[in-house]
C-alpha cells in the first residue's frame, strides 16, 4: 500500500513538472482612432471559439466620449434583429468588452 502511494505520487509530481508555468500576457495597446478601435476588436474576436461567424470587415464604429462602441455583423443572425454583435473600447488602453444588445 506505501509503495502504490508513494508511486502515486511520484506520478503526480512527474506530470505536474511537465506543465507549462508561463501565462501568455496579452498585449493591450490604445486605440485613440477608429481604425486601431477595429484592429482591437479584431484581434478580441479571432481569440473567441466562433470567431468565423464575425464579419470584422463589416464593423461600424461609433465615437462615445472615452470609448469606442463597435458592431461586428455575424453570418449566423443574418435574419435576426440585431443582426451584430457589441463591442465597446477603451481609447485609453484599448482593451475590449462585450457589450449586450437588444
Amino acid at each position: 500500500m506505501i509503495k502504490t502511494c508513494i508511486l502515486f505520487l511520484g506520478l503526480l509530481d512527474g506530470l505536474a513538472s511537465c506543465q507549462s508555468q508561463t501565462v501568455p500576457t496579452a498585449t493591450v495597446q490604445p486605440a485613440p482612432t477608429e481604425t486601431e478601435a477595429r484592429a482591437a476588436v479584431a484581434r478580441y474576436v479571432k481569440e473567441q471559439p466562433n470567431a468565423a461567424l464575425y464579419l470584422t470587415d463589416s464593423a461600424r464604429v461609433v465615437d462615445v466620449d472615452t470609448k469606442w462602441q463597435v458592431m461586428v455583423p455575424r453570418t449566423d443572425w443574418a435574419k435576426r434583429m440585431p443582426n451584430a454583435a457589441a463591442f465597446e473600447v477603451d481609447k485609453q488602453t484599448g482593451a475590449v468588452t462585450t457589450l449586450m444588445v437588444k
